[in-house]
Order: C-alpha cells, then structure tokens, then sequence
C-alpha cells in the first residue's frame, strides 16, 4: 500500500509515495480521497505518471472539468480538457484557479511531464491558515463582507446564458434559465454581468473561514486594484492587499518539480502560484481543473450547474 506523509512544519501538503512500483493507476481512489478531505493538498511522488496516467488519475476522482480558457495555454488532451499551464515566464501571484467565475473548481491538478532545471517552482499556502495569520483588522475587515465581480460581455456570451445577443431590460431582468450571474443595462447602453462571493469563505472539506479569491493575482499580475470590489462598490484598501500579499508569502511552500510528479488541490481552500520561470522550453506542467465526484457544492452555486453536468467549456472573449 502506498504510503501517506502528512503535512508537516513549512510542508502544508501531504506527500504520497508507491510501494514498491506501484504505478498511479493502481492507487486506491479511497485511499486518495480520504488524504485530499484530511489535507486538502497533496503530492503523488515517484509513480512515475506521463500524460495518459495523469489523465486518468484526474477523471476518477472529477468526472467534469471545466478549461481554463485564458490565451496562451497549450492544449494537451483537448478531449479530456487536459491544458498545459501559462505560456509565460512571470511568477504568479497566489490564487485558487479561476476564482474570478463563478465556476470555481472543487479541485485543480498539476502533472510534470518536464521539470524545469532552474525556477519555475509552484507555490501553494493554505486559505484557512492565511485567513488565520491576518492582521486582525484586515481579518476583521473581510468578515461578513462580500466581493462584488462586476465584468462585461460580448455576443457569444450573451447567446450563451441568455439565448440572444440582444436582450431586453425584461430579459435581463427575468433570464430564462438559471444562469451564475446577475446581468444588467449600463446608462450608455452597454450591457454588465456581476456574480458576488463571501471575501472570507467555508472550503469544501475544511472549517473556515478561508481567503481564497482572485484579490491577489488582479492586483500584483494584472495591475487592477479594482476588481473584485467590495460589496458597497469600493476596492479593497491598498493597505489590505498589502498585508494579505506580505502574510500569504510568510506561509507559501514551494513544490520543486520532478518527472512524473502529481499534485492534487482542494481548490476551495489551497491557492496556488509560481516562481519566475527561467527557460519555459524546460518546463512542460499538465493541468486539469475538475469537480469531484464526492463534492459537497456551496450554497452559493447555481442549482444544476452546467460543469457538474458535462465538461464545461465557457464561451470564448473575443481576440484583441
């Protein structure tokens, strides 16, 4: 039987080992699965996974997958929804993968086909101990309080949810289906979506509260310290952000990649992120963003969301 090394002192993710040569498939779903619930993350080490391995590993525990559908990612096994990661060589600040939608995943998973020889390493911290080890104003701050994410829209998208691309004020006001935003008319016409999340949050299998949200990543990747805003429409204090940055790195681990190695995250309470990569061409990291089979969905997702149903694949913002 594989063995479990559980989390330890600046290591917050388990580490599970083969027994012999055991090869990933022949891991016992169970076993996994109580780990990922104890722990929330874990690293599967010297099974020697190659893609199809990885593949397989993830659809036994996701039975759908959502892409992630940011340009520049390698497509690796379009029809198990199987992507690589980022095409660039920046480090990423922390996040859980895609908490700027609502169809967060319950799990994200991160194959190495290719280590690289330098950098590159991934992050992770632990949203229930960061929420934690805040500055008691800035926890105080976040309690109770709601991330407002206010966006666009473009035809596609429109068609998508709401089955024309010009919809009525009534329409937008009364959609015909269950749908994971609130849409409305802007005064010059153009139209706005809006979906709204807890800033300190209950992760899937873990007491809470968590910080896990697109905050970090908007803010220090994407230049923008206005989205998420708070729920009275004002952006998190700069000093928060700050201060939640500063704390989230005195927590981060690094996972340094080996061939074959698997890691597996609750995504509704680990955040993830990466050191600057110094040769992209070494660096080959398979990706697939799933939802469990044994998930306990939060009360704030749509009912019958369409990604629990099949895999999900949202509509595409224009080019340029």
């Amino acid at each position: 039987m594989a063995q479990i090394d559980p989390p330890a002192p600046g290591r917050p993710y388990a580490v599970i080992t083969p027994a012999g040569g055991e090869r990933l498939g022949a891991l016992d779903p169970a076993l996994v699965e109580a780990a990922y619930k104890a722990h929330g993350a874990l690293l599967l080490r010297g099974f020697s996974a190659d893609l199809e391995a990885f593949r397989r590993f993830a659809r036994v525990h996701c039975p759908t997958a959502v892409i992630n559908e940011t340009p520049g990612r390698a497509v690796l096994d379009a029809a198990h929804s199987v992507q690589g990661v980022d095409g660039g060589t920046n480090a990423f600040a922390l996040h859980p993968e895609l908490a700027r939608e609502p169809w967060k995943p319950d799990a994200a998973l991160f194959g190495c086909l290719s280590p690289p020889g330098t950098g590159g390493e991934t992050t992770l911290c632990d949203g229930v101990a960061l929420a934690a080890a805040l500055p008691d104003a800035v926890r105080q701050g976040l309690t109770e309080r709601r991330l407002i994410h206010v966006m666009g829209v473009w035809p596609q998208l429109l068609r998508f949810w709401l089955g024309t691309d010009t919809p009525d004020d009534a329409l937008l006001a009364n959609p015909p289906r269950a749908v994971p935003y609130r849409f409305w008319r802007l005064p010059d016409g153009r139209i706005a979506r809006e979906f709204s999340r807890p800033a300190l949050h209950k992760p899937m299998f873990a007491d809470g509260p968590a910080f896990g949200n697109f905050l970090l990543f908007a803010r220090f990747n994407n230049g923008r310290g206005n989205f998420p805003l708070l729920d009275d429409l004002t952006p998190v204090p700069e000093d928060w952000l700050q201060a939640i940055r500063a704390t989230g790195e005195a927590l981060t681990a690094e996972v340094r990649w080996q061939a074959g190695d698997v890691l597996m995250l609750d995504n509704t309470r680990f955040l993830h992120g990466r050191r600057a990569i110094v040769d992209a061409a070494e660096r080959t990291i398979a990706t697939f963003f799933g939802y469990l089979r044994y998930a306990l969905p939060d009360a704030e997702e749509m009912p019958d969301a369409p990604w629990r149903r099949a895999d999900f694949r949202p509509p595409l913002p224009p080019m340029g």
